[in-house]
Parts: structure tokens; sequence; C-alpha cells
């Protein structure tokens, strides 16, 4: 007979966990929040999932993310969940949404946009349909949400 062999993760005492990222889009997340070293991190890749198959999660302890730090997250991952951690417990568990808006978190791909030559933050709509597409406010364009090069 063989065994099940399990890994335990120690628990965070206050800080955040995303769940349910889509599998293999962690690293993206990781630069994203520009995790440096400084915050303790736990990351599983590729991990089963009764809700979408294969996740990835994130742990970051001493660290409560910003609304604009979700919002680009969900960009990347409109499936994950944030979970606030304080003393051990959950007090907040959100399930993150694509904005229908989103400004100055995304660099146009457009090089002649007057966001990549002057100091004009992006403002960009998305729509959530699939494919996920966003339209540059300035130049007009479209782009694939999986596309775009996002940034806090």
């Amino acid at each position: 007979m063989s065994q099940v062999k399990t890994i335990k993760v120690n628990a965070i005492k206050n800080g955040t966990v995303i769940d349910h990222i889509a599998a293999g889009k962690v690293l993206k997340v990781i630069d994203l929040l520009n995790l440096t070293g400084d915050n303790s991190v736990m990351l599983g890749m590729n991990l089963s999932s009764n809700k979408i198959g294969k996740k990835d999660i994130i742990k970051i302890e001493n660290r409560e993310l910003s609304k604009e730090e979700a919002n680009s997250i969900a960009l990347i991952s409109p499936s994950a969940t944030l979970i606030i951690i304080n003393d051990f417990e959950v007090v907040n568990k959100t399930s993150l949404e694509m904005p229908e808006y989103i400004e100055e978190h995304i660099i146009c791909p457009n090089p002649k946009c007057i966001t990549n030559s002057e100091e004009i933050p992006s403002k960009y709509y998305i729509n959530n349909a699939e494919p996920a597409t966003a339209r540059c406010l300035y130049c007009e364009k479209k782009y694939l949400v999986e596309d775009l090069k996002i940034k806090i």
C-alpha cells in the first residue's frame, strides 16, 4: 500500500494570501508586487484545485495589498482570491474581479501613444469578455489583457 506524503506550510500571523491564481501566473504576480525578499514569502505552483483544476498560491507575511495592487493582480488572474490574515485568523476574503477601468498601471504597447512620450498616466477601459481586452483611452488601440505589461 502506498502512502501519500504531505508537506505542511506554516501559517502566517499577519499578511496576505493570494489563492486560486491561474496556474503558471505566480511569477508574474511576484514580479508585479516587486517582492524582493523583505517579507517572508511562500509560493506554490501547479497545485491541485477543486475550483479551477490547477492553481498557484502566494503567502506574503506582514504585507497587506492595496486596492491598486489587487486590481492589477485581477488583470493577471481574475479567478484569484485575496485573503487578509491578522493574528492567524482570516479577517477578509475577497474574490478578485477584473476592473472595468484602470488608470496608471498599464504601459501602452503603442510606441506612438502620448502616455509613452509625456508624463500622462495611462487610462484603459477593460472588456472582460473572453478573451479580455483593454482599450487605451488616448490612442484608442485595443490589446489582449494577457499581452499587456502591468506595473504598480
